[in-house]
């Protein structure tokens, strides 16, 4: 049965030209106030290099880590879609407001600990593929995978094999659901106040009612991500963008302005 709280919760159609609106749109937020982007840039491409430095030798479980990446990212931008939302109502857009945002998620009442909830979802999510990956690596390729052209080696290019492809299908089946669950969950968390399954139902709402610009979305994500993690400084501008960006989706997506904005925000 459908909950009042998710019927009061309406979503628009999309078409296909709003994927590429919404990376201007995060653009001209990153314009707007980069030294906050930078910073979150920075600090989640340093995590990343301090992981390479750590497990270089261990490729095999850091194709699933930098993957598995992707599945935590919205968390890491939470402090984002408030600067974004900030600047739409021409409010002050600063590092205190980032603080205060995450700051405002700790408290007695239940629902100040739904981002936490959900951060630890999606950390289990992340968690499972990276198993799941170095599982799929160590037990079916044909040689140890300790640096990254052993992975070209013996993964993508390895003859007779279908190990890369298998690697690509499990990994692609499960982050369809991750995806589904998360597009416009955090920012509406943010944003209203709501259940986290209610959230969660809302995000699937998009993708099912807007199939071919979401798929669109989830493709300029992977790519856009993969060139940034290719040269970890590239993370540095990726990151906010994308972050910035993901706020308009929401917005353009989902109109739950019946809903009471959420305490602390």
């Amino acid at each position: 049965m459908t909950s009042p709280t998710l019927s009061e919760i309406q979503v628009r159609p999309l078409s296909v030209d709003h994927p590429w609106l919404w990376l201007q749109k995060g653009w001209e937020d990153f314009k707007r106030v980069p030294l906050i982007g930078l910073a979150h840039g920075i600090a989640v491409s340093g995590f990343g290099f301090l992981l390479l430095v750590l497990a270089y030798d261990q490729f095999w479980l850091l194709a699933g880590a930098f993957t598995g990446f992707l599945a935590v990212a919205p968390v890491l931008a939470v402090g984002l879609y408030a600067v974004s939302r900030a600047l739409e109502q021409n409010e002050p857009a600063t590092f205190m407001l980032v603080l205060r945002t995450w700051w405002s998620w700790r408290g007695k009442p239940r629902h100040d600990w739904r981002l936490v909830r959900f951060s630890l979802l999606l950390g289990l999510s992340g968690a499972g593929w990276v198993v799941t990956s170095a599982a799929l690596i160590v037990l079916f390729s044909a040689a140890p995978v300790n640096q990254p052209l052993d992975f070209l080696r013996y993964v993508v290019a390895a003859p007779d094999s279908y190990l890369f492809e298998a690697w690509l299908i499990l990994g692609g089946i499960l982050a369809a659901p991750v995806f589904a669950s998360t597009v416009v969950t955090l920012p509406l968390l943010l944003d209203r106040r709501v259940s986290i399954l209610d959230a969660v139902l809302v995000s699937w709402k998009v993708i099912m009612q807007n199939p071919q610009p979401m798929a669109l979305w989830a493709a300029l994500i992977m790519i856009i991500s993969l060139l940034g993690l290719v040269a970890l400084i590239g993370s540095v501008l990726v990151i906010p963008v994308l972050g910035h960006a993901s706020w308009h989706v929401y917005r353009d997506a989902v109109d739950a302005h019946t809903l009471p904005p959420r305490i602390g925000s």
